[in-house]
């Protein structure tokens, strides 16, 4: 009797010890999203849901669910993306409390024209990666294996050369050159190191195309709170380096609310 205890013990040691040795999959593997599921044009928010710090659906995402998957996922401060996360919510097409990333794809809410890596919502799919668009921003800071501040705003004056050229819709005012600046400063911040502003082109690279976290490559979430201070930093030298021209003469900073709203304008005109 007592030596089928000790059979029985050791079986179950053995048992627990295997489970440690082999766990189940992290609830925070990247998972590609399957059918039903949503994505958005922002590969932050995609790279959140394809991790499971938002729901993997990609639907009902509130402002505090927002916050907390951002916070835990890439240690961005609430007040880096409070301002984007009340804006997202106005696209909501079923509650009143909480969006989906199909939702944010509405142009002129927070998706804007002479993204890094979609197509102008006039030209084409605006929540889709697109590669030819991508190159400007892949081609960037030769000779280096990184990217920075200086070359992200290289990109952004670029990327809006080619959207004023191709594009004859292109909406560029004070807001889309907010939301763009601010985009870039967090790709390089969440990627890289948030005090310098640079960043791995290989962990950038990955992100934008494939809409994963490069874990597997060597990243890991920034040990440093990415507030808004480290942001503005490297907003400052984005700004600089962008030249941006100025507003589409006779347009003025707006927000869309849903497909079928008139254009409500918000800040200067």
């Amino acid at each position: 009797m007592l030596g089928s205890s000790f059979y029985l013990l050791a079986t179950a040691v053995a048992f627990s010890s295997s489970v440690l040795a082999f766990p189940g999959k992290d609830k925070h593997s990247f998972q590609a999203p399957g059918d039903g599921d949503v994505r958005s044009p922002c590969p932050g928010l995609n790279a959140l849901a394809n991790h499971g710090y938002l729901p993997r659906d990609g639907k009902n995402i509130t402002i505090p669910i927002m916050m907390d998957a951002a916070l835990k996922g890439y240690n961005i401060q609430p007040e880096v993306i409070l301002l984007a996360a009340r804006v997202s919510l106005m696209t909501s097409t079923y509650a009143w409390d909480a969006f989906s990333l199909e939702d944010i794809r509405l142009h002129g809410n927070v998706e804007h024209d002479a993204s890094l890596s979609r197509m102008d919502e006039a030209l084409g799919s605006n929540w889709e990666f697109n590669e030819d668009i991508y190159t400007t921003l892949a081609n960037s800071n030769p000779g280096v294996d990184y990217y920075n501040a200086s070359s992200a705003g290289e990109v952004q004056r670029l990327r809006l050369e080619q959207s004023l050229r191709d594009n004859n819709a292109t909406h560029n005012t004070l807001s889309e050159l907010t939301i763009r600046t601010r985009e870039s400063s967090l790709y390089l911040a969440v990627m890289g190191d948030p005090t310098t502003g640079e960043a791995p082109k290989e962990y950038v690279d990955i992100f934008f195309r494939e809409d994963r976290l490069p874990i597997e490559e060597g990243w890991k979430r920034s040990e440093v709170p990415i507030n808004n201070d480290l942001i503005h930093a490297i907003e400052k030298v984005i700004l600089k380096t962008s030249q941006w021209p100025g507003p589409v003469e006779g347009q003025c900073a707006w927000v869309r609310t849903s497909p079928g709203d008139d254009l409500d304008t918000v800040g200067p005109s």
